[in-house]
């Protein structure tokens, strides 16, 4: 139950960022799209420095700086120059494969074996997004598919390193997304000022969304998803960002009359799949997990302490 608790939690994240396009879209000034994620950064962040009152120490000023760059200041720009040169279907499905990236990773950096379970339905997922937001006369674009691409490797890579370096004791999962927020600002500042600016006018509907965004969209999920990654198998978590898409899509469909097809139910159906598969045991650890469970009521405890 615990363990079902955390990966609920860390799945809210993903389910929240997956009413950014809506809020962009139908709240927010148009042509601005730096600048919405420079306030979903950079005060966040800031709010977090602020409650939780810890600075980093050590060598943490330069991981934070790393990891806030991969996971916040580089994404963000990459996912925009996606969806700018890219249908939206194309970049979500692109963003869809960090998944098989984060597989990968594990191996080069964390030193884990392969996973052939979830590297399995990593691309399952990818089918089932992409059969949720692909249509035929989806046009491809060099720089669009450079871009998507480099950004589920940048995400992908910061959630590995983000596990492989863990927090620093004594730092909760609010300080370490206040860290993270803050450097992924500090990277958006300049790109923001250079090629957007700031918008004319910012209506109520926009402060509205800019306030989700930031709070919710920002703090609150940041810390969940730092938190999940810390507790859960970083492959599957990772998996769990295939939620993003398939909210967008389905709020599409509720709010904005964007008609699912058969083909799009099937993906939906093979999507989630993937996600709640990615987040068991293979059979082959159950077992072993069984075994060694069924053992242990047989020893006695002076065995069991000689044993330790």
């Amino acid at each position: 139950m615990h363990r079902l608790s955390t990966i609920l939690l860390t799945a809210f994240a993903p389910v929240v960022w997956g009413t950014t396009y809506i809020v962009t879209t139908e709240f927010l000034p148009a042509g601005h799209p730096l600048f919405a994620s420079l306030v979903r950064a950079l005060p966040a962040g800031l709010i977090a420095i602020a409650l939780t009152r810890m600075l980093p120490q050590g060598a943490w000023w330069w991981k934070s700086a790393v990891l806030g760059a991969l996971n916040i200041g580089a994404f963000f720009p990459l996912l925009f120059v996606s969806a700018y040169h890219l249908p939206g279907g194309v970049a979500a499905t692109l963003g869809a494969v960090q998944p098989l990236v984060v597989a990968v990773l594990v191996v080069i950096v964390l030193h884990e074996p392969i996973s052939a379970w979830r590297l399995s339905w990593g691309v399952v997922g990818v089918i089932g997004v992409a059969l949720v937001v692909l249509r035929s006369s989806a046009a491809l674009g060099t720089i669009g598919i450079t871009a998507g691409l480099l950004g589920a490797v940048s995400m992908g890579l910061g959630v590995t390193l983000t596990k492989k370096w863990g927090r620093p004791a004594g730092v909760s999962a609010m300080g370490l997304a206040g860290w993270q927020l803050v450097a992924g600002g500090l990277v958006l500042l300049p790109l923001t000022l250079i090629f957007e600016g700031i918008p004319a006018q910012i209506s109520d509907t926009a402060l509205a969304g800019y306030t989700w965004l930031g709070l919710i969209g920002g703090l609150f999920t940041y810390t969940l998803w730092f938190s999940g990654i810390s507790r859960l198998p970083v492959a599957s978590v990772a998996v769990l960002g295939l939620l993003s898409p398939l909210v967008a899509a389905a709020i599409g469909a509720i709010f904005l009359r964007q008609n699912l097809g058969i083909a799009q139910m099937i993906g939906f159906t093979l999507a989630l799949t993937a996600i709640v598969a990615s987040q068991l045991t293979p059979g082959r650890d159950q077992t072993r997990a069984g075994v060694r469970r069924k053992k242990i009521p047989a020893l006695g405890i002076a065995q069991i302490r000689n044993a330790s």
